[in-house]
């Protein structure tokens, strides 16, 4: 399911050859590539905070 800020796949096309090859070992991703940059984007774009994630001070204890 794409949504409307995710990449056309012109874009996709002209960007993935420039991405890294990662080394095959292990459990298979659970992401595609793909959902992945998308993810980057949205969250660079929106500035949102994923849920779960928070921010920790120097004493290791979170703020939230």
């Amino acid at each position: 399911m794409w949504g409307c800020g995710d990449l056309t796949n012109g874009q996709w096309a002209r960007l993935e050859p420039l991405l890294p090859r990662g080394i095959k070992s292990g459990r298979p991703p659970v992401w595609t590539r793909r959902q992945l940059m998308d993810g980057m984007r949205w969250r660079i774009r929106t500035g949102a905070v994923l849920p779960g994630v928070t921010c920790r001070n120097a004493t290791g204890r979170g703020t939230g």
